[in-house]
Order: C-alpha cells, then structure tokens, then sequence
C-alpha cells in the first residue's frame, strides 16, 4: 500500500510510513494504547475521582440576592433613560 498518493499525510510522516509495514505499525499503536489505558487505570485508583474535592458551591444569602437584584435595576434604568435622551 502506497501512501505517496494519498492526500492529508504531511511528507515527513508518508516517509515514515512507507518504510514501515503496516502491521508493524499497528501492533505498537495498539501496544501504546494498552500502556496509556494502564497508566489512567493506575492514576485513577492512586487520585480517586475529582469532583470529590472540588469547593463547594458558594451561596448567597436572600438579602445578598436582593442588593445585587437592586443594583442591577439601577443600571438597567440608567441604561434605559440614556436611550431615551
């Protein structure tokens, strides 16, 4: 199987690719995704699941919601009566 006609496959990689056989290079593709399988498997039992110590979430108390409900209100009413000038 010839890749110099193929479009898509940069020169530097074609040259690699013709002087391999092509099962050559899927056995150590395969080889490379068993290891990097093996290596998240490992890193998963070692870390444990992330979401467990990410913060909590943040809350604002009613009368915290209320200022900023406020304090937006003004802006949109400054906003409104700048257009209508």
């Amino acid at each position: 199987m010839s890749f110099e006609n193929q479009k898509g496959i940069r020169p530097g990689i074609r040259a690699i690719l013709s002087g391999m056989n092509i099962q050559n290079l899927l056995s150590s593709i395969d080889a490379e995704i068993a290891r990097l399988k093996q290596a998240r498997a490992l890193l998963a039992s070692i870390g444990g699941n992330a979401s467990k110590t990410a913060k909590p979430k943040r809350r604002l108390s009613l009368a915290a919601r209320k200022r900023i409900a406020a304090a937006q209100r003004k802006r949109w009413a400054a906003v409104r009566k700048a257009e209508t000038k």
